[in-house]
């Protein structure tokens, strides 16, 4: 197979040498807006570059993955499916929900897949909660309980364009509490506070939140968001039953510390952040892809997913601003 990617910051440059590994890839080619990046990113990867983004669409491709800015993914989404070439590109589809419909709406007559990144659904822990679920044995749900707590702040410029806490942190918790419990969000009730730098709130932002969720079924579930958890990355999940119980992300990493008698600390050292908790997800997720754009399985993410994890997002913010419990039906368009 021969896979362009669009984007070579960070992520882009390491989900192309997850592709560049695979047995089944044949060529990699990247693309960047700043052509001097892609260049360097293919010379220490040992792949292609081409001159711009949309040189990628003469290249044969047989995917592409988008690890561009937020507001390249919908014309990049649509390109792809328009040329016919699978797509997958990390959340969000758009950098709102209008947008989002609007690719939805776009891509909706196509055969073409289109995969969106939510890594954690890829995790082994999240997929193990999940099929505990699914089972039965943990009973019925009666509360979940979501972290993703970061052990720093992202750059000031970073802040005033990822679209706030919620929708930016806590739409991957929103995704897995949707994915493990198999059920949907009907209401949320969420708070925030800074007490941070004062960028956060310049950009109308919060450093820290909490929101109470309420599924389709009575079970509630409560995530916990901040930018300021010195202790190291932590992402947890506790999934509470009538007939037990399964905990996501309580490994030798996790940034724990017990301050009761006799208890050894956990050996650590922590996660400095998501691209190290994550990396096994990231293979398995960019692994699945190429099934799906080989038409081996279908999307096992797709932008109606990404929307409805949004739509949560998007009510917790309205409930944030408005201090009120919201439905998540007021936000859907």
């Amino acid at each position: 197979m021969r896979l362009g990617l669009a984007g070579t910051g960070r992520i882009g440059t390491s989900h192309a040498e997850t592709l560049k590994s695979f047995d089944e890839v044949s060529s990699v080619v990247v693309a960047d807006v700043d052509a001097g990046r892609a260049q360097a990113a293919a010379a220490e990867l040992g792949v292609e570059a081409v001159a711009d983004i949309p040189s990628l669409f003469a290249s044969s491709l047989d995917g592409l993955v988008v690890t561009a800015a937020t507001d390249a993914h919908p014309e990049l989404i649509l390109k792809a499916v328009d040329a016919g070439i699978p797509v997958f590109c990390e959340k969000p589809v758009a950098a709102d929900i209008p947008g989002t419909l609007a690719v939805i709406d776009k891509i909706s007559g196509s055969d073409v897949p289109v995969q969106i990144g939510f890594q954690r659904r890829f995790d082994a822990g999240y997929a193990a909660a999940q099929a505990a679920v699914a089972s039965g044995e943990l009973g019925w749900l009666h509360t979940l309980r979501a972290t993703t707590l970061d052990p720093a702040p992202p750059p000031a410029e970073y802040v005033a364009h990822s679209g706030g806490l919620f929708r930016d942190c806590g739409v991957h918790d929103f995704d897995v509490v949707r994915f493990v419990s198999g059920r949907e969000v009907v209401e949320v009730y969420a708070v925030g506070a800074n007490k941070g730098e004062r960028f956060f709130v310049d950009a109308g932002d919060v450093d820290t939140a909490a929101a109470t969720l309420t599924l389709d079924d009575g079970t509630l579930a409560a995530v916990s968001l901040t930018r300021y958890n010195g202790a190291g990355y932590d992402v947890r999940l506790e999934v509470l039953g009538s007939a037990g119980n399964a905990v996501v992300g309580l490994d030798d990493r996790a940034p724990l510390t017990s301050v009761e008698p006799g208890v050894q600390p956990l050996p650590g050292p922590a996660y400095p952040g998501f691209m190290e908790r994550f990396r096994p997800a990231y293979i398995s997720e960019l692994k699945t892809f190429l099934d799906v754009a080989a038409r081996r399985v279908p999307s096992p993410c797709g932008a109606a997913d990404a929307l409805e994890a949004f739509y949560i997002a998007e009510a917790c913010e309205v409930s944030r601003r408005e201090r009120r419990p919201v439905r998540v039906d007021e936000v859907r368009v």
